[in-house]
């Protein structure tokens, strides 16, 4: 049993002394617990194979299956079943039909479930953790008979639409409307009576959570990244951002971090990648550029990339020219050659 407390001072911080197999307390020294029992692995491997031999467990319990993985799924054994003999390879047939036949709607419920949450997962790169959680709190909207009436996609997209912000790895309802192929109101709606009933709180998604996935999309460096963070945690301390959205704020720090940092996005580009208009980024840059005092310095740079790129842009569509001489060698036709008649 794990002390999470010391009973002498009330520390929570304690380190683990491995050669005595004791927790002390780092505050006052004292031994919290002793005799611990190490629960890891004896053994060493060194490949996979020796890891398979060496193994004398399973896997550990997961909500990602419906029977936690502790069921032994009878495969179709399509090339191993050929080299037994025919009465026990009908046997495994029975075995395997009659385990389909055995599952309850719970169970094919939470089999659905957890493939189509698998399926979302894997699409928008969330992290195993709220895979697990997400799976967990199913089993618990299940068990209380919310999911009757509902779709099941639908009520995935809602957990994992809400989870996302816990994680600090936020989906907008967008992306997960497009990659569940639930409409946005249904979503919402779902998402809200879900909240309710499972009391879910969780607070709004902030704005920094979404630059690194944004700057990751638009190719832009670490370096530009963090002065992006930098500009929404200043416009943050003048109650500049408090209200708006946060895809918009982020968008806006993304585009002015861009260009003061000589990588300037356009704003178009930018509100494809993040999913809102154009005109809200130029209302929260031009928002926090004056809460900030940089909008002149802004401008100036945007200007001269801008004038940049005009010149670049005439240059390539400039065409080469060449002497005469070369062109009138050009245009002038190539004779065929033939073949010479001998004379006879």
């Amino acid at each position: 049993m794990v002390v999470s407390k010391c009973p002498e001072c009330g520390s929570t911080k304690s380190y683990k002394d491995e050669d005595k197999a004791e927790r002390v307390c780092s505050k006052c020294g004292i031994v919290i617990e002793d005799s611990m029992v190490d629960t890891g692995q004896e053994w060493r491997a060194f490949d996979h194979s020796q890891k398979i031999n060496r193994a004398r467990t399973g896997a550990p319990l997961t909500h990602k299956r419906h029977d936690k993985g502790l069921t032994t799924e009878i495969g179709k054994g399509v090339t191993e079943l050929f080299k037994v003999p025919a009465k026990k390879r009908g046997q495994f047939f029975r075995i395997r039909k009659w385990q389909k036949r055995l599952l309850t709607s719970k169970d094919r419920n939470m089999s659905f479930a957890l493939s189509e949450l698998q399926r979302l997962v894997s699409f928008l790169g969330l992290p195993k953790t709220l895979h697990e959680e997400v799976a967990k709190l199913y089993e618990r909207a299940l068990q209380k008979g919310l999911v009757r009436g509902r779709s099941i996609e639908s009520i995935i997209a809602a957990l994992v639409y809400s989870l996302s912000r816990e994680y600090q790895t936020p989906r907008t309802l967008t992306e997960i409307s497009q990659a569940s192929g639930i409409g946005k109101r249904e979503l919402g709606r779902t998402y809200r009576y879900i909240s309710r009933k499972l009391s879910i709180r969780i607070l709004p998604a902030r704005a920094d959570s979404y630059i690194p996935r944004f700057s990751s999309m638009l190719q832009l460096s670490d370096k530009t990244q963090m002065r992006a963070i930098r500009i929404l945690k200043k416009a943050k301390e003048t109650d500049v951002i408090s209200g708006k959205g946060p895809c918009g704020c982020a968008a806006a720090a993304i585009y002015i971090a861009s260009v003061l940092e000589g990588e300037r996005k356009t704003q178009r580009e930018v509100a494809d990648v993040v999913g809102v208009t154009e005109v809200t980024i130029r209302n929260r840059y031009k928002e926090i550029a004056e809460a900030l005092n940089i909008e002149e310095e802004v401008e100036k740079m945007a200007r001269e990339d801008e004038e940049k790129r005009q010149e670049e842009k005439k240059m390539q569509d400039k065409p080469v020219r060449r002497h005469r001489k070369h062109k009138e060698k050009e245009e002038k036709p190539k004779k065929k050659r033939g073949r010479k008649k001998k004379k006879r």
